[in-house]
């Protein structure tokens, strides 16, 4: 049986969906500005998980060009009904301030891998749209609602409405269901039938430390909904001394043999920051029902170690350190900013071996970003590459880069100066604050090849180089690490959102040319590796 170890998806990896196909378990989870989109994890035991596929691979699933950094794909739903996978989305395209501007979809496949269908258009009313197939085979679509106006409940409650199948749309009255409890916040709905009642499970208390999991229930879809005795049934706020923090936004299954798990949100803070850098994590909890019908986590935390089910251990190969860019396509791990890649700016074949990205817009831009990467999901990571590239003025960079946002990331990259000509540099931008952290660039004239490092060690950030790839030589300062998070990202004022962070961090690969010229580099490998901790 043995157990699981929590989180079961680690780095950036919010939001999860869980459903189970027969003996398949998968878990969805939201990816916002990073393309393609929601990530699909695979079990067969619920202790080891795979990335198997990306259901939002089109830009006419997803056109996230010109959206804010976390906007995008929030909070997918996963399901599963007589023979079709469905899977429900947001794309956000306003989420500061006092709006929101929240564009709810379904796709549907055959096929857990696919191909997904073209998008069909539900409704805008608000976020974290959930789908559920009842026992009499009408489908209902419950999301948040969200009131703009002043001194109202921004989070106004949960609507309801049918959604038919044969129209493609949602049809029917539509009624808010669930207006939430004193901890307010409620959010990522999801209907489940259980002996004669309807459950709905909801998020509350915002997905910082104060994250909770809420439930009630009702004999009609309708409602009126009974709130949970103990409320909320899972949380980490006010109990410091548990690894797994911000535990909430959760979802059910129910394993072959009857027993029940629960997949939620939860975050790994650094010290003494409180940030966390890996973004927000999935993990799972094991459950049970009470005598009188209520959902119970078992040991009531939300726990790093955690009974297993009583299914078969079904493991999976490791992933390969080091990626030599030798296949057809990119690796599943890597992802782009806001829109797929496409031969005319990312190219495998352009020099087969090698990963050639044409330089376009700045690490500051929401639109034609030249950059490939992956999530950071361990503590202490160490990532490589190599890269070829001749710029000929200050305005064109190529190199590695750390990368929260458009306003948060760290940067070592080869440039061209006017003095010294060919060399390299570090950026940095923090909460749109632009430096150099580096005293002076140094010289690289001549090298066909630089060789670059990064070094994670929880909050420490350190750059290397290397002219031969064996010699490294650290470059500038020890940087902060903690401020590639969701904590440092985040600007409130006076109750209003001027910025917000939902993501992680990530490492990868760039290219600009800010002239305009379309100067290419040319990256040999990339080894990400996951050190010991």
């Amino acid at each position: 049986m043995g157990y699981i170890k929590n989180p079961v998806l680690k780095g950036f990896n919010p939001d999860p969906s869980i459903i189970r196909v027969e003996d398949d378990y998968y878990i969805a989870t939201s990816t916002f500005e990073w393309f393609p989109g929601v990530q699909i994890h695979h079990s067969r035991d619920l202790k080891n998980w795979k990335l198997i596929t990306h259901p939002l691979s089109r830009k006419t699933q997803v056109d996230m060009v010109g959206n804010p950094d976390s906007g995008g794909v929030w909070a997918p739903c996963l399901s599963y009904d007589n023979g079709t996978f469905y899977l429900i989305y947001t794309d956000v395209k306003s989420h500061s301030g006092g709006f929101k501007d929240t564009h709810n979809y379904l796709t549907m496949a055959n096929d857990i891998m696919g191909p997904w269908s073209e998008p069909i258009y539900l409704n805008s009313s608000g976020f974290d749209p959930s789908l559920f197939h009842d026992e009499d085979g009408k489908k209902w679509l419950v999301n948040m609602v969200w009131d703009h106006r002043k001194g109202r409940n921004s989070f106004g409650g949960i609507l309801l409405q049918e959604y038919s199948a044969e129209e493609r749309r949602l049809v029917g009255p539509i009624k808010n269901i669930f207006k939430g409890t004193e901890l307010g916040l409620t959010e990522a709905p999801h209907l489940y039938k259980r002996d004669g009642y309807y459950y709905i499970m909801t998020a509350e208390g915002g997905t910082r430390l104060k994250h909770a999991v809420t439930m009630a229930r009702s004999s009609s879809i309708w409602g009126p909904y009974e709130v949970d005795p103990t409320n909320p049934i899972l949380t980490s706020y006010e109990k410091p001394e548990l690894t797994l923090q911000k535990a909430g936004h959760g979802s059910l299954v129910q394993t072959q043999s009857g027993e029940w798990y629960i997949a939620h949100l939860c975050g790994r803070p650094l010290e003494p920051s409180g940030y966390c850098n890996l973004g927000r994590e999935t993990a799972i909890q094991k459950c049970e029902w009470t005598e009188d019908g209520w959902l119970r986590i078992v040991g009531n935390d939300a726990q790093v170690k955690v009974e297993a089910p009583s299914l078969p251990e079904h493991s999976f190969d490791q992933e390969q350190r080091k990626d030599d860019f030798d296949s057809e396509n990119l690796n599943i791990n890597f992802n782009s900013l806001r829109a797929p890649v496409e031969e005319d700016w990312a190219s495998l074949r352009a020099r087969p071996g090698f990963l050639r990205l044409i330089g376009r817009e700045s690490l500051n831009s929401v639109h034609k970003q030249s950059l490939i990467a992956r999530r950071q999901q361990a503590f202490r990571v160490s990532v490589e590459t190599v890269v070829e590239f001749t710029p000929e003025n200050f305005q064109q960079m190529a190199g590695l880069v750390y990368y929260y946002n458009t306003k948060n990331y760290y940067y070592l990259h080869v440039s061209y100066d006017e003095e010294i000509g060919k060399s390299l540099g570090i950026l940095s931008n923090t909460r749109g604050l632009y430096d150099e952290p580096l005293d002076g660039r140094i010289c690289v004239e001549g090298l066909d090849r630089c060789y670059l490092k990064a070094v994670l060690h929880y909050s420490d950030l350190q750059f290397y180089f290397s002219r031969d790839g064996q010699e490294w030589e650290a470059i500038g300062p020890v940087l902060d690490a903690s401020t590639i998070s969701d904590e440092n990202a985040e600007i409130n004022i006076n109750g209003f959102f001027l910025d917000q962070g939902f993501t992680g961090a990530f490492l990868g690969m760039c290219v600009q040319d800010l002239s305009g010229q379309k100067k290419h580099a040319d990256f040999d490998y990339f080894i990400y590796e996951e050190l010991s901790e």
